[in-house]
């Protein structure tokens, strides 16, 4: 795939029907709430059609060949909803198809500023009549449950007959995508029809699913713009309204479609009650216009520029990709409100549709510095599951909350225990996105309301999962970390360390919030306890090598032979059987080498180099969520090269479709680590014990770097170059801060200036063969 490199938009010129699922998942528009695919507006050609709401699945029965005590019974998959994006359109009785005829012109671009998907397309029909039709798409920001499209058409010579049908289709067929029979059936026309009515230029139909009983409902309506003479119809059936509009036009005329949708749904309200809904958005976007909605979706962007952009100086096509990532990771969470953020985001079917621990270690950071709304309301979902978790943990015989692996309403759907429920580091994982959450903006509403309960609940797990041995030390055995080949060990010290300052978290929030903590039943002497198990928590090293094992025994375990995996036995884990894999020293994604990061208060500047030295040559980057994090830690022991290598690894994982899936959706993780590589790699960012800090440095591939954050209600910005960092206030109150261990406040008026101190000298790490990260050579460079 090749895009046009520009600041802030992504071209796609001409047509590659072959690449018609990856630009697809590419050219996705959300807000969070709705997801659609970038398919043509005219339906077909297509390659995964797909438009998503947030939350909204179908049950089906977990596969086991042998099943267990505690397993999960039911899985969750999202389901493609009624499509509203559908605009068809017929030149003199032939369809606009881009396989038939020729296309003079077509292209796509996927606007940064404006939140919205225009395309131009000059289609010459087989009989030789032309026509241009432009057409621009979006998803609202500012009216979570609307989307609208305009769809205009210029007949280019002669006199024409022009036929356009707006459709809204419910149980779209789409490709199968799973060799499970169960999901497949669960997906085969999921929806069955509760209301459907037309009038005028409107029309609503609302479904319910078969199983899991959710209820939807989705209208359109329309305006209608062009000369004289025009024949309008609606018809309506269960799974089918569409609005059919004729008319003669001339070369000159034009005949603009204005479409607005409403979407929503519920696993309680009634139909007519969804039905009223989806009106009254109808009604709102109605009254705010096209121009309206459109001058909305410009100002929300252009807040969120003025807070999240990063300027990268000497790699347009990278900086072109850093705002891509930002934009997809703006459109996952935005105002997904009451729901998690999924692993996909709402760009693809991918992992079902599941929501894991992705959003707090990676996307969370980012919206906690730059939209922290966002992080909150994701925090807030996560909370709305707690009595779900802590029914799961009872289930596992444990106390407290076990929140899910995997998930879409909270319940855990991960069939295969050992890289499922074992990942235990889940929980420690949104305690972490908790204390970071309300250490960068202070919010003592949601601490009172949701926070101190999301820690006290996780640290009762640890406590419960845990034991003090005949040492005295606090053990965390038979969990799985970060790293899926390596499964049920002990002492995962990423798991450990991650524990210990959820612990510690929260004994203090109890401290701070004794009405809450007391509400929820802590004693003194639990706190204590936490206390006590965090202040002991056993963490291994290994003396001979002088590293810190990833679990207890890894370093002990019989290396991978990598000289002899070729390149196609990648990604492993469809080569090679788990067992063989869990006994060797393969690592899929940083594990130790994330704790280096997320805990590097636990660790001297030698054992970090020493410890990604030595995991560096072990990792192979079998996930997606690795690149970034490598990243960062090889830019604090001073391999920048290396770290700008895992940088452009990470924000081209979609658009060079790096693992050769995005056609199942977008990695959002890994968009976020673009902005984590930056900020917590090249700008040395940290936030360990609620101080935040930082310590840049450069890479040599760029000549300047700018990034901006948001942190207690102040906004500031950070210019990195080659020899020193400036701190810049733009709004809001003073920042304390640290550059390179000396302290400094960021005040209005007053830029701060520091030199950056030389780069710390370490023999350069090795990588397992033929997994060495591509050389990035920006193309001025080249």
């Amino acid at each position: 795939m090749s895009f046009e490199i520009a600041p802030w938009e992504l071209r796609w010129s001409g047509l590659d029907l072959n690449a018609l699922k990856r630009t697809e998942s590419i050219f996705a528009l959300s807000n969070g709430h709705i997801g659609m695919r970038g398919t043509l507006e005219e339906g077909e050609p297509r390659g995964l059609p797909g438009t998503y709401l947030n939350g909204f699945y179908e049950e089906h029965p977990l596969p086991y060949a042998e099943a267990g005590y505690g397993y999960p019974e039911a899985g969750q998959t999202v389901v493609n909803v009624t499509d509203g994006k559908i605009i068809r359109l017929l030149v003199q009785d032939e369809p606009l198809d881009v396989r038939y005829g020729r296309a003079a012109e077509h292209h796509r671009v996927l606007d940064f500023r404006s939140g919205t998907l225009r395309r131009v397309t000059e289609w010459e029909s087989p009989t030789g009549r032309r026509v241009r039709v432009s057409t621009e798409r979006m998803v609202s920001f500012q009216q979570r449950s609307v989307a609208a499209i305009r769809y205009t058409v210029e007949p280019l010579d002669g006199e024409l007959q022009l036929v356009v049908q707006s459709d809204l289709l419910a149980n779209e067929p789409v490709p199968r995508l799973t060799n499970d029979p169960r999901v497949a059936a669960a997906l085969s026309a999921p929806l069955c029809s509760e209301f459907a009515a037309g009038y005028g230029a409107r029309a609503v139909l609302v479904h319910q699913t078969r199983r899991s009983g959710l209820r939807v409902a989705a209208a359109m309506d329309h305006e209608l713009e062009c000369g004289d003479g025009m024949r309008t119809d609606i018809h309506v059936e269960e799974d089918l309204a569409r609005l059919t509009a004729a008319v003669d036009m001339c070369a000159g005329d034009r005949l603009v479609v204005t479409k607005y949708l409403g979407y929503g749904w519920s696993a309680r309200r009634s139909a007519p009650a969804l039905r009223a809904q989806v009106d009254a958005a109808l009604s709102g976007a109605l009254q705010t216009g096209w121009d309206g909605l459109l001058a909305e979706q410009r100002s929300f962007l252009d807040d969120f520029w003025a807070t999240a952009d990063i300027e990268l100086d000497g790699d347009p096509e990278l900086q072109q990709a850093v705002r891509f990532a930002l934009f997809h990771v703006l459109q996952a969470g935005a105002r997904g409100e009451s729901r998690a953020i999924p692993a996909k985001g709402l760009t693809g079917p991918g992992y079902d549709g599941h929501a894991f621990w992705d959003t707090e270690t990676f996307v969370l950071p980012v919206l906690t510095y730059t939209i922290p709304e966002s992080a909150r309301d994701a925090l807030r979902w996560r909370h709305s599951t707690v009595d779900t978790a802590r029914a799961r943990a009872e289930a596992l015989g444990l106390h407290g909350a076990a929140f899910p692996w995997r998930s879409i309403n909270g319940a855990e759907c991960s069939a295969y225990w050992p890289a499922g429920t074992a990942a235990f580091h889940v929980n420690a994982d949104i305690a972490d996105a908790t204390v970071r959450y309300l250490d960068a903006t202070g919010d003592e509403e949601f601490a009172a309301e949701h926070g101190v309960e999301l820690l006290v609940e996780t640290a009762r797990l640890w406590a419960s999962l845990g034991h003090h041995d005949m040492h005295g030390g606090f053990r965390i055995d038979g969990v799985t970390g970060p790293d899926e080949y390596t499964a049920v060990v002990d002492n995962n010290v990423y798991t450990n360390l991650m524990a210990e300052r959820n612990l510690a978290a929260a004994a203090d929030v109890c401290t701070r919030h004794p009405d809450q903590a007391e509400r929820l039943g802590v004693t003194e002497e639990e706190v204590t306890a936490w206390r006590a198990a965090a202040g002991k928590m056993v963490i291994p090293y290994d003396p001979v090598l002088d590293v810190h094992p990833q679990s207890e025994g890894f370093t002990e375990h019989a290396e991978w032979d990598f000289d002899r995996t070729p390149p196609e036995a990648y990604p492993l884990l469809l080569h090679f059987p788990y067992f063989d894999l869990y006994r060797r020293q393969v690592i899929k994604q940083a594990d130790l080498v994330l704790a280096l990061h997320l805990r590097g208060d636990a660790f001297t500047d030698e054992q970090k180099a020493r410890d990604f030295a030595y995991y560096e040559e072990r990792t192979v980057r079998d996930s997606s969520l690795s690149a970034c994090t490598q990243a960062v830690v090889a830019a604090e022991v001073g391999h920048l090269d290396l770290a700008f290598d895992y940088f452009a690894e990470a924000a081209f994982t979609d658009l060079h479709d790096l693992h050769e899936n995005v056609q199942n959706g977008l990695h959002i993780a890994s968009l976020a680590g673009a902005w984590i590589a930056t900020v917590a790699g090249f700008g040395g960012m940290r936030d360990h014990a609620g101080r935040l800090s930082f310590a840049p440095r450069l890479p040599g591939a760029l000549r300047r770097i700018v990034f901006r954050m948001t942190y207690r209600s102040s906004r500031f910005a950070v210019e990195i170059d080659r020899d020193s960092a400036t701190y810049q206030h733009i709004a809001g109150p003073d920042v304390d801060t640290a550059h390179h261990g000396e302290r400094l406040t960021i005040t209005a008026g007053a830029p701060v200036t520091r030199p950056i101190p030389p780069v710390p000298s370490h023999p350069a790490p090795r990588q397992p063969a033929n997994r060495t990260p591509r050389r990035r050579v920006p193309p001025a460079a080249q």
